[in-house]
């Protein structure tokens, strides 16, 4: 899907509604700086404040960030007891709740109440749906990649991370040691299957997704780094979780992550003249969108 004659990005951040603090740097990193679109958690804390937000910012690209982790779902939990835990939230047992949500009918039934009940909540918001991705990429599960592209259809979906990092470019960012490789082979078959299933239904898709291996800590650095390696002719995102400040909340679900300087790195001089003086398109998904 990465055709052109130039280089295309995304700069997309994700998380968005799940805390004040990473609404404020959204909102300021799209005014000031070189942030595009923003993923939205619609039933995290920050979500009114997120869409009131969004609202006001007419250009940035809002797209979906489907949480099915690390979180609480959108339904009662007693319609989806397969779903949590006796908390009452998304089960972190990703392996073992994969397994069953590939297995198990009611299992699958509930997943999809979940995801309609997400992508509904999206819409009635009254935003434009850009592109549409998971918390901790787990759309890359067959299950929960059919449901969303199924469910997404008819709320218009016509844009879908593809978590594919390229190493050679993963290393320009400062990627070291054997993670990088290990998760590149791992996932080919996974991704392989995505990029079908995409295809077959003719939606836009990144060629690249830069973030992955530096997850929590895109400083400027790094970013100059993956920028200076991005491939002729493509279409590449690169995502961050920033924040003005490490609040209570980022800290307990994020306590190694760096937002503020992955915010830091979105406002950045060095990386807006970068962007110009190479003539790297940035933009939503929906700028790329034929059609």
């Amino acid at each position: 899907m990465g055709q052109g004659h130039t280089r295309r990005l995304v700069v997309n951040a994700d998380d968005f509604g799940l805390d004040l603090a990473v609404n404020e740097a959204v909102e300021s990193a799209y005014q000031k700086g070189v942030l595009t679109t923003a993923s939205l958690m619609v039933g995290a804390p920050a979500a009114a404040d997120a869409i009131r937000r969004a609202k006001s910012l007419p250009g940035l690209g809002v797209g979906l960030h489907l949480t099915l982790v690390d979180g609480a779902p959108l339904l009662p939990a007693e319609q989806v007891p397969d779903l949590v835990d006796v908390q009452g939230r998304f089960a972190a047992d990703l392996w073992l709740r994969g397994v069953r949500y590939f297995f198990l009918p009611k299992v699958r039934r509930q997943l999809a109440a979940e995801i309609r009940a997400q992508f509904a909540a999206f819409a009635d918001a009254g935003l434009v749906l850009d592109h549409a991705n998971a918390h901790k990429h787990l759309h890359l599960h067959p299950t929960v990649l059919s449901l969303m592209l199924d469910i997404g259809e008819a709320f218009g979906l016509r844009a879908v991370r593809l978590p594919r990092e390229s190493l050679a470019v993963a290393r320009c960012g400062g990627a070291r040691g054997f993670a990088p490789a290990f998760w590149a082979f791992f996932l080919r078959p996974w991704l392989a299957r995505m990029r079908r299933q995409l295809d077959k239904r003719g939606l836009l898709y990144n060629d690249l997704l830069c973030g992955l291996d530096a997850t929590g800590h895109m400083t400027e650095s790094r970013l100059l780094g993956l920028l200076n390696c991005l491939p002729e002719k493509s279409l590449v995102e690169i995502y961050f979780h920033p924040a003005t400040t490490q609040s209570p909340l980022l800290r307990k679900l994020m306590p190694d992550y760096e937002p503020q300087a992955e915010y830091a790195a979105l406002l950045s001089p060095r990386v807006g003249e970068y962007l110009r003086d190479h003539q790297i398109v940035r933009g939503r998904f929906s700028d790329f969108t034929s059609g």
